[in-house]
């Protein structure tokens, strides 16, 4: 792959620290800077929602702070471009994000920012700079990297970190999806856990808000804080676009609606949806998602990258019914996921999309059963499958009529990535195996987590037909394992800028190819 003219994650390191930034930048140090007076940025940088001329910034301060912007196409800052600043406030928990635009295409930017108390205006922080790759318009090599599920299950941040993400930068990724779990808002953690060998796991790094169940808005605002101080996530936050889409554990395990809290003792505040919003808004002032004006909470949304690639985030939780049984033989109550509007979206994206390969980012596997437990006796359906191996009923139905559509309008080259599940997986659908035939064939991966809990495998609903043809996955009987244990995962995926051929591996955090496969594009 050409990638020559990329910024190494090795060198942008070694110039991420106060001084070798005003180093790299020439600047000297303004003589009304002294230390323990300017603002400081608490949680690094993040990048995010490319495109061909734009890309999405973010940072935090730890107090009142106007944050003043420049970009560059060198490392160097030879020839900054300024923008207007922006103001850093308790409202947002001194978070901000903004658009940067009017960039050239497939073009390295670097970006910078600097914190000016806004109690004291001539006090003025070091510089923090960060950087990310615009989109491409023409056809050119393309890696990325995709997982999901960080700091769940009780494993924080011990002393080795949250290595799959160092791991993950290794291989210089135009970008990263986040396939949801990004936190764990119900997730409390403890400074020790014990392990079945005998071991104890350390969590060597935990905060105030960690320790319970995420209620208030800065306990949600704390939960995202927790996974920044990592120094591998702050690392390849600085160097990689996230490309982020939730599911449930942003929330509370399983939410919907419909999900009751009453018999929760963790919980004083019971009302799912006033912890959604919370969620929602924390989400969105801790990311860099774009923001939609005419829905400014929306997760569903394109991103187009050249000619070769288009991907399709979906989201499986804001407008889904409470879950249920999963029966039902005709829409209606308790049958919708993704909703009427999320749907002729979709719809309408991958028939105007004129890219060679079409990404839908899952926040939830198809064909695998996944349960919400209720009682001792009763179980709902909490992704897609209902487990009777037959015709579409409930939320399948859904995606029966999205397949359907995507056959018959002769979308070619439909790849769905998801996480959600703690294992790594592939899964090719074919109608031959199916009860619903009428679709094309098509390819399912599945990864994670990125360090949290390892479960699984689970297991397969044949509606839609699905085989496996790749799993790993913790031993029979072995359930939670810590990240320690190795089983964390991500994907790999590169698009060959020539023959647009796609190899999707899957790897684990030690960095081993555990599988791979080689899609070529087929004609629409």
């Amino acid at each position: 792959m050409n990638r020559a003219h990329r910024l190494t994650r090795r060198h942008f390191l070694a110039t991420t620290g106060a001084g070798g930034l005003l180093a790299a930048s020439g600047l000297a140090l303004p003589s009304y800077l002294r230390a323990g007076q300017a603002p400081s940025f608490t949680h690094g940088v993040q990048s995010g929602d490319i495109g061909p001329a734009s890309g999405m910034v973010w940072t935090r301060t730890d107090r009142p702070a106007r944050i003043m912007f420049e970009a560059a196409t060198t490392e160097s800052f030879a020839d900054p471009i300024p923008m207007a600043s922006l103001d850093a406030l308790p409202q947002s928990d001194f978070a901000v994000k903004r658009l940067i635009d009017d960039l050239p295409a497939d073009q390295t930017v670097f970006y910078r920012m600097r914190a000016a108390d806004l109690s004291d205006i001539n006090s003025v922080s070091e510089p923090v700079t960060g950087s990310f790759r615009t989109a491409p318009t023409q056809k050119r090599d393309i890696r990325f990297v995709w997982s999901g599920d960080t700091a769940g299950q009780g494993w924080g941040i011990d002393e080795t970190g949250m290595k799959t993400y160092a791991t993950m930068a290794k291989h210089e990724p135009d970008f990263f999806i986040h396939s949801g779990d990004t936190i764990y808002a119900d997730g409390p953690m403890t400074d020790t856990v014990d392990l079945p060998d005998g071991g104890v796991w350390k969590n060597v790094v935990l905060t105030d808000e960690k320790r319970k169940v995420a209620e208030t808005l800065d306990e949600f605002r704390g939960q995202w804080k927790y996974n920044m101080l990592d120094e591998h996530v702050q690392a390849m936050n600085a160097a990689v676009p996230t490309l982020f889409q939730w599911d449930d554990h942003e929330v509370v395990n399983n939410w919907s609606d419909a999900k009751d809290l009453s018999a929760d003792d963790r919980y004083s505040v019971k009302d799912i949806h006033l912890l959604a919003a919370r969620a929602g808004r924390a989400f969105h002032e801790m990311t860099p998602i774009s923001y939609t004006p005419a829905e400014p909470g929306r997760v569903y949304r394109t991103i187009n990258y050249g000619p070769s690639l288009d991907i399709f985030f979906l989201d499986l939780r804001s407008y889904r019914d409470g879950n249920s049984e999963g029966l039902q033989e005709s829409g209606g109550e308790n049958t919708t996921l993704l909703g009427a509007k999320q749907i002729a979206w979709l719809k309408k994206a991958l028939t105007e999309s004129r890219a060679t390969w079409k990404i839908i980012a899952c926040d939830m596997p198809i064909g695998l059963l996944v349960w919400d437990k209720i009682n001792d006796t009763t179980k709902h359906v909490e992704a897609i499958a209902n487990g009777d191996d037959g015709l579409p009923k409930g939320r399948e139905m859904e995606i029966a009529d999205l397949l359907k559509f995507i056959k018959d309008n002769a979308i070619a080259n439909t790849v769905w990535l998801t996480a959600d599940v703690h294992y790594t997986a592939a899964h090719e659908y074919h109608p031959e195996r199916a009860a619903f035939q009428d679709f094309e064939p098509f390819w399912e991966f599945v990864s994670g987590p990125l360090h949290a809990g390892s479960f699984g495998p689970n297991g397969l609903d044949m509606t839609f037909g699905p085989e496996v043809k790749y799993v790993k996955a913790p031993p029979e009987g072995q359930v939670n394992l810590p990240p320690s244990a190795g089983l964390q995962f991500f994907g790999l995926v590169d698009i060959d800028g020539s023959t647009e051929q796609m190899t999707v591996r899957l790897m684990d955090r030690d960095d081993n190819e555990l599988w791979k496969t080689m899609l070529d594009p087929k004609k629409s």
